[in-house]
């Protein structure tokens, strides 16, 4: 069962199942997703048929549309107006599942596909008004950098997960197959979610994380690999729309002497400015040779190699 859109940009049609069935209005893109999540859940009541329903939200994603109840409400501008009726439309399924009582026994996981797009309308003004979407992390979204890659991970579970409890085990998006299937039992076969670690341990609080490292790509094809507190990028510059870009990085590291790649201690530098490639030869090679098996293999997670989709070429702006 479908309902909603298929891309963020053209949320002006509705979609049911495989058929646009309206045309609507982008401002009321995010209200019907909330009303339709909303009566899902309502017309469950009293059933005891496990469900998994997943959001996509639009916002805020632009077009930048908050509605009329929610312009001015931040204080700031539009796109803060939009973030804030996105966490209200969040809210509002939450209530939901509360409030047809399901709340208690359902898994909630909250994120995001990744940081905040340099694009963003009004950003100069969301930084004067104290908010920076980053934090204090380099870059945003299509950089190789935290700032594109990192975000919110928020999971609810009553009596499962301990209230206000915090993680710091590696985790990605990826590895909600592995936890859900890990939850229900399901059986994956071995070419199934071959990048997918099972985070269930971690959610009670007990065992020792099960990913060891995760591999970053940037929007212009670089690659990265985060393995504890290490993060070895293949690249000089973003790899993506911040400065400097890539080229530029490698025509000053070159002139300079220096490493044409990166690499930082991200428990004392999370805002990756001190590159330690230089002065930590060795843990770089180790990545970067962690980095090369696992693309060669096709998979991160035990099992038989697989083939990759297409040919992958790290740090492809070097064989130019």
């Amino acid at each position: 069962m479908f309902h909603g859109y298929h891309y963020a940009r053209q949320i002006d049609l509705w979609i049911d199942n495989d058929k646009v069935t309206r045309n609507i209005e982008a401002v009321d893109m995010l209200p019907a997703l909330a009303a339709t999540a909303v009566e899902y859940i309502e017309d469950r009541k009293g059933s005891d048929q496990p469900f998994f329903m997943y959001v996509p939200w639009n916002a805020p994603h632009s077009p930048v549309v908050p509605s009329i109840d929610w312009k001015g409400k931040s204080g700031i501008n539009d796109h803060a107006d939009f973030v804030m009726q996105t966490d209200d439309s969040f809210g509002r399924v939450v209530q939901a599942l509360k409030d047809n009582g399901f709340y208690e026994n359902t898994l909630i996981i909250c994120s995001s596909d990744n940081g905040t797009s340099p694009s963003t309308s009004g950003l100069k003004q969301l930084h004067a008004a104290g908010h920076f979407p980053s934090g204090d992390l380099r870059g945003m979204k299509a950089d190789i950098w935290d700032g594109g890659h990192r975000v919110p991970f928020l999971v609810s579970w009553p009596g499962k997960i301990k209230l206000g409890s915090r993680c710091d085990d590696l985790v990605c998006l990826t590895d909600i197959m592995a936890t859900t299937v890990e939850i229900t039992g399901y059986k994956l076969g071995e070419s199934d979610a071959v990048d997918s670690f099972s985070f269930l341990p971690a959610l009670a609080g007990s065992n020792p994380q099960r990913r060891a490292n995760v591999i970053h790509h940037s929007i212009s094809g670089e690659f990265a690999i985060r393995a504890g507190k290490w993060k070895y990028i293949a690249c000089p510059g973003s790899g993506g729309w911040g400065t400097p870009k890539t080229k530029d990085a490698a025509k000053e590291a070159k002139a300079k002497g220096l490493p044409l790649m990166q690499l930082y201690d991200m428990e004392k530098d999370p805002g990756e400015q001190n590159n330690l490639a230089a002065s930590n030869p060795e843990t770089a090679a180790r990545l970067r040779k962690r980095l090369d098996e696992q693309i060669e293999n096709g998979r991160t997670t035990p099992g038989p190699a697989q083939k990759n989709d297409a040919r992958i070429v790290v740090a492809k702006w070097a064989q130019k």
